[in-house]
């Protein structure tokens, strides 16, 4: 994650840092342990998250990655949910937050290169 990026990629239980912008959970399941009110969360957008079926498929497997990121990317498409993102993006920082251990290996981290572009 570049320092200057406008889009970033934490979990969503990792303490909010004053320059990350608005949050968006980015998961189609709510957190284990973390409230509704959890202002770690921000935003909850479970319709961007992969399909269970995608989802499962992955199971974090990594030399899955590579082709679970083109399938993702394809699901996206240019659903509503992603222009909502690309939107919030342009007005300034956006951090997306997940619950998945491995951040850089995420659907989270897919979607941040999607949205820069990439």
């Amino acid at each position: 994650m570049a320092a200057k990026s406008r889009i970033r990629v934490a979990r969503v239980y990792d303490e909010i840092d004053p320059d990350e912008g608005q949050r968006v959970l980015v998961d189609r399941i709510w957190p284990r342990g973390i409230r509704k009110d959890d202002p770690r969360v921000g935003v909850w957008c479970n319709d961007i998250a992969p399909s269970k079926e995608l989802r499962e498929w992955y199971h974090h497997e990594p030399e899955r990655f590579d082709q679970f990121a083109a399938r993702y990317a394809e699901e996206l498409g240019d659903s509503a949910a992603l222009a909502e993102l690309r939107k919030l993006a342009r007005r300034g920082v956006v951090t997306l937050v997940t619950a998945t251990r491995e951040v850089d290996a995420s659907h989270a981290a897919v979607l941040a290169k999607v949205l820069r572009g990439g």
